[in-house]
């Protein structure tokens, strides 16, 4: 194609010119001016406007979509659990006995400490009340660690009333890892709580066999990891009891005795006492 100059695109005279020719029907084509197509686009843009309006990017949503799943959704912070309401029967009781009930590390109540309650209130505290609120402070979890640790039960008063139960502790001991282990999943726990259970018979006193017919339950998992513990303890025990009989037989004093073994003297005398209190509780079994 030849491009048009000046002189090329020049109107042709009138008698050169071809007549014009009306168009005859209706389906003549009609040119239409770029003022037209600007007044179409507007009118397209209204159509839309009126079905119900444009969508992000320019699209127009149907009335009938229904929203993602991430629109409904709720924030992390929308869906967090409401505290637990106040007891005021157990507000009462720290207010009273603040070292029972309201501290971080609670002492663990003797048994019958209801009936102690009633007798000492007997107009200020509701019985039923008082139940709920003793339910409620012996499954919390500061109360079962305290009692997991071996401490002795206590009266009102204080005093040391009796000695907390080994199945007591080895069951408080299953649930406090229990719960620790939900707020954990991605932890191993399990030779924290092997070492403790190993701690807990230890401390009862109680021969392997004696210990296992008090807590052996139903879930055989807690069961193996006790006879894990039980074989642990019962190693560390006899190795315990053979340094004795050496450190008797030797008549030489800790820190001689100590020094011949590679221990340091506070090692020596703490695995000497413990092999004592093992055999002194043997031989009264």
């Amino acid at each position: 194609m030849t491009a048009s100059t000046p002189e090329s695109s020049a109107a042709p005279s009138p008698a050169a010119a071809p007549a014009a020719t009306p168009a005859a029907t209706p389906q003549a084509a009609t040119v239409a001016t770029p003022q037209d197509t600007d007044a179409a686009k507007r009118a397209d843009r209204t159509r839309g406007n009126r079905r119900g309006g444009r969508g992000r990017g320019g699209k127009t949503p149907s009335p009938n979509t229904a929203p993602s799943q991430a629109e409904v959704a709720p924030r992390a912070g929308d869906t967090a659990r409401a505290p637990a309401p106040r007891n005021p029967a157990l507000d009462r009781l720290a207010q009273l006995y603040p070292r029972h009930f309201g501290a971080e590390q609670p002492l663990p109540l003797k048994r019958g400490i209801y009936e102690d309650l009633v007798a000492a209130h007997p107009q200020e505290l509701d019985a039923e009340a008082l139940k709920e609120a003793l339910s409620q402070h012996t499954r919390s979890t500061r109360y079962l660690t305290a009692v997991a640790s071996g401490q002795p039960r206590h009266d009102l008063q204080g005093n040391v009333h009796e000695p907390m139960a080994p199945e007591h502790v080895h069951h408080a001991l299953l649930e406090v890892f229990r719960r620790r282990a939900r707020r954990a999943p991605h932890e191993d726990l399990r030779p924290k709580l092997r070492r403790r259970i190993a701690q807990a018979f230890e401390a009862s006193g109680l021969s392997p066999a004696a210990y296992t017919a008090l807590v052996r339950g139903r879930d055989e998992e807690a069961n193996q990891l006790m006879d894990e513990a039980l074989a642990d303890a019962s190693a560390r025990q006899a190795r315990g009891e053979a340094l004795l009989r050496a450190f008797e037989a030797s008549g030489q004093s800790v820190a001689a005795f100590a020094d011949m073994y590679g221990l340091t003297e506070r090692e020596a005398g703490r695995t000497l006492e413990q092999a004592r209190q093992w055999r002194d509780a043997a031989r009264a079994a």
